[in-house]
């Protein structure tokens, strides 16, 4: 089954190859879904997430601790193929690169580290800096769901992203000047996320540049997320910021808390961008 009707570990599931290369290496077919795409392109959380589920398939290592993605050309909807190659196999940690590619041509390469997240305790002990504060609550936060003649974003179709009403000045054409995105995010049913979801939920708000100037699409070039604990269970809260607009590159951090307040996942990215 394709399109609205899958759940998001629907979306992102992978089949092993049968007879696929050996050698610290083996090989999955997957389906980019239509509804999780961005202008008509997989989104690249969406696309770190399905490469997670092969990632971990197998591995004595349950949960992604780290996630570093290139993407060297857009994919398309539609059939791919990943193969995973097993770089080193430790006692508490294992690395492991997933290649993704379409027709024998390389699209997309994430390198994961593995762990166990279920040994971590999710409390803070020291931050350098402190933590960035949290937003509005969620029931402040109304349902953002943009016309498709607008902004055909069809992932915002799928989960639920709920715009805290100050960061949803860009739609009326007046942004604030901050460079910054806040509210939570559900998935399809309210599902449970987990350390591969978590993925999808760092890179699936607008673009924090919207609130300082509209832009076009900002494809992003390279995607680091780190997952730092197991979800509790319902939506998380994002902090999106954007740091520093250069040339024809911005640079944006992203800050995850569960619904208990406790920080699950931090990510950076560099995108292209045109104000």
């Amino acid at each position: 089954m394709t399109g609205s009707g899958r759940t998001f570990d629907e979306a992102t599931a992978v089949t092993p190859v049968a007879g696929a290369p050996g050698a610290g290496g083996h090989d999955f077919t997957a389906y980019l879904d239509p509804g999780w795409t961005v202008v008509g392109k997989p989104n690249g959380g969406y696309l770190q997430s399905l490469m997670a589920r092969a990632a971990t398939a197998g591995s004595p290592h349950p949960h992604v601790v780290s996630a570093s993605t290139v993407f060297l050309r857009a994919p398309e909807v539609g059939a791919a193929r990943l193969h995973v190659e097993t770089l080193r196999e430790g006692r508490s940690a294992s690395q492991v690169r997933v290649r993704l590619t379409q027709d024998g041509v390389a699209k997309v390469e994430t390198l994961f580290a593995l762990g166990d997240l279920g040994t971590v305790s999710p409390d803070v002990q020291w931050a350098s800096k402190g933590l960035p504060v949290q937003g509005v609550p969620f029931e402040q936060c109304p349902h953002f769901v943009p016309p498709r003649e607008v902004f055909p974003v069809e992932i915002l179709h799928r989960v639920a992203l709920h715009l805290a009403p100050e960061s949803a000045a860009f739609t009326r054409g007046a942004p604030r000047g901050l460079g910054e995105m806040r509210g939570w995010v559900q998935l399809p049913g309210n599902s449970p996320f987990d350390p591969a979801s978590l993925l999808l939920a760092a890179d699936v708000f607008p673009p924090a540049p919207f609130d300082i100037k509209m832009t076009g699409w900002v494809p992003t070039l390279e995607l680091t997320t780190y997952v730092r604990a197991l979800p509790a269970p319902g939506p998380v809260q994002v902090l999106l910021q954007a740091n520093l607009i250069q040339g024809d590159r911005v640079d944006e951090s992203c800050t995850i808390w569960d619904g208990l307040g406790r920080v699950v996942a931090q990510s950076h990215q560099l995108a292209g961008i045109r104000l």
